[in-house]
C-alpha cells in the first residue's frame, strides 16, 4: 500500500495525525452529520480512513483493520484492486463522462459483459448511480411494462431508501417518518410461495424480491422459492424483479443469488460490487419485454450523468471475477468460514442461537440483542470489522471481499471465539448467569 498518510499528507496539505484527526472530527460534527459522528466515536470507529487493499484497511495514524464486512459487500474484488484501477485511470485520461449525445464504448461493453453472465433473455442495460436508484427504475419499468399499478414485496426486505425502494422495503422504522409512502404496495412473508400465490393477482405490475434478505439478516429462503414465484409471476403476467444489489457477482458462491435456483427473472438490480469497490455504479437490467417502453421512447426514464470511469471499473470488475476464479473463491471460502463458525458458535449457545450462510454472506444471531452489541465492540477493538444488519438488530454478518485468505478467515474466527466469550462475561458480570 502507499505511504502517503503515514507519512502525513491529507487533502489539506501537511501536519500530524493527531491534528488531522481533530480536524476531520470537528468538520464532521459542524458540517456533515453531529450523530453520525456521535456514532463513530461511541464504536471506537472515529479514526481518519487513510489507505486500502484486497482485504486490509490502514488508518491515516497506521492502524491496520482486517475487512470482514466490505460495506455491505462492495468489496467483492477487494480493496483497489489494481485492474479495476487502472482501467478507470486509463479512462479518466480519455473520457470521464459521457455526453449522452454519442456513443459510449465503456458502456456498451459493460452491457455485453452483463448479458454475458446474466440469465439468458436479459439483455438490456440501464446504468444508475446505487442500488436504491436501480430498484427505482425497475419499479417505474414494471409498472409501465404491464400498465398495472400494484407491487408485491417481502417483510423484512430492504430495497433501498430512496420513495419507491423505501416503499417496497419491510421496516417500518425506515418508512415510517415519511408515511404516505408509494400506493398500491403490499408485503408478504419471506419464504412463503402460498402467501405470494394469494397476494399476486392480475392487478400485480411485479413481485420484488431479494434471492437471500441481506438487512434482515441473511435470511435465505427453501430450495426452489424463486421457480415457485416464477410460475406465480407467469400466471397473472406479472414481472418477477430480483433485487441482486447485495447477492450479486459471486457474494452467495454463485454469480448471482438466482442462479441457485436456475431461475430467470425479467428485471435484476445490481449496485455495490459492480463498481469494483472504486466507482459508485448501480444498473437494472431487464428482457425484451420488461424493457419494451424504454425501447419505444428512450427518454421515458432518465439520467444526467454516465460515468465512464464508473463503465470501465465494471468491466474490469467482471474480468477480474471471472479470471480469478473469485465466484468458485467465493462458495469454497464461504464454507469452510461458515464451518469454523459453527464450531466455535457451539460452545457458546447461551451466546449465540443460529449461524447461517451462502458463500461469502454469512450471519450469527444472538440469545440477546445486548450480546450482539458486546461481540461488535470486541471485534472492532480487535480491529476486525463485520456488519450489524439495518433490518435485525439481534445478528452481525460477515460480508468480506471474496479475495479474503484461509489466514485471514481464521483470524476473523479467532476474533469471534474472543468476543463470544466477552459476551460470556458481560452476562455474568450482569448476573444473568
Amino acid at each position: 500500500m502507499d505511504s502517503m498518510y503515514r507519512e502525513g499528507f491529507h487533502v489539506t496539505g501537511g501536519g500530524s495525525h493527531e491534528e488531522l484527526r481533530a480536524r476531520v472530527s470537528e468538520l464532521y460534527k459542524s458540517y456533515v452529520n453531529p450523530g453520525r459522528f456521535r456514532l463513530a466515536s461511541l464504536m471506537s470507529l472515529d479514526k481518519i480512513e487513510g489507505e486500502a487493499s484486497g482485504c486490509i484497511i490502514r488508518t491515516a495514524d497506521g492502524d491496520e483493520y482486517l475487512d470482514c464486512f466490505g460495506s455491505f459487500g462492495v468489496f467483492n474484488v477487494g480493496h483497489n484492486h489494481p485492474k479495476v484501477i487502472e482501467a478507470v485511470e486509463r479512462q479518466l485520461r480519455r473520457m470521464p463522462l459521457s455526453t449522452r449525445f454519442l456513443l459510449s464504448e465503456p458502456l456498451a461493453e459493460m452491457a455485453r459483459r452483463l448479458a454475458e453472465i446474466t440469465p439468458e433473455g436479459i439483455t438490456y442495460v440501464f446504468p444508475v448511480h446505487s442500488g436504491a436508484a436501480a430498484v427505482e427504475g425497475a419499479l417505474k419499468l414494471a409498472r409501465a411494462a404491464t400498465g398495472r399499478p400494484e407491487i408485491v414485496a417481502t417483510h423484512g426486505a430492504f430495497h433501498g431508501k430512496t420513495f419507491g425502494a423505501l416503499s417496497a422495503s419491510g421496516k417500518d422504522h425506515f418508512k415510517n417518518p415519511f408515511r404516505p409512502l408509494l400506493p398500491e404496495v403490499k408485503h408478504v412473508p419471506f419464504g412463503d410461495a402460498g402467501a405470494a400465490a394469494e397476494a399476486v393477482s392480475d392487478r400485480t405490475a411485479a413481485f420484488i424480491v431479494e434471492p437471500i434478505q441481506g438487512e434482515a439478516g441473511v435470511i435465505i429462503p427453501p430450495d426452489g422459492y424463486l421457480n415457485e414465484l416464477r410460475a406465480i409471476c407467469d400466471k397473472h403476467g406479472a414481472l418477477l424483479i430480483v433485487d441482486e444489489v447485495q447477492t450479486g457477482f459471486g457474494r452467495t458462491g454463485a454469480m448471482f443469488g438466482c442462479n441457485h435456483d436456475g431461475v430467470v427473472p425479467d428485471i435484476m438490480t445490481f449496485a455495490k460490487a459492480i463498481g469494483g469497490g472504486v466507482m459508485p455504479l448501480g444498473a437494472f437490467v431487464g428482457n425484451e419485454r420488461a424493457f419494451r417502453p424504454l425501447i419505444d421512447d428512450p427518454y421515458l426514464h432518465s439520467t444526467t450523468i454516465e460515468s465512464q470511469c464508473a463503465f470501465a471499473a465494471a468491466c474490469a470488475t467482471i474480468d477480474v471475477i471471472r479470471s480469478e476464479g473469485l465466484v468458485e473463491r467465493s462458495r469454497q471460502m464461504g464454507e469452510y468460514l461458515l464451518s469454523e463458525i459453527r464450531k466455535v458458535a457451539r460452545e457458546y449457545p447461551d451466546i449465540v442461537s443460529d449461524v447461517r450462510g451462502r458463500g461469502l454472506m454469512i450471519a450469527m444471531d444472538f440469545v440477546e440483542m445486548g450480546h450482539g452489541g458486546v461481540v461488535l465492540a470486541d471485534m472492532i477493538e480487535q480491529k476486525i470489522l463485520v456488519g450489524f444488519s439495518f433490518n435485525n438488530p439481534q445478528t452481525i454478518r460477515l460480508e468480506p471481499p471474496l479475495v479474503i485468505s484461509k489466514s485471514q478467515a481464521d483470524r476473523a474466527v479467532e476474533g469471534l471465539a474472543h468476543a463470544f466469550e466477552q459476551a460470556r462475561l458481560v452476562m455474568s458480570y450482569s448476573g444473568r448467569e
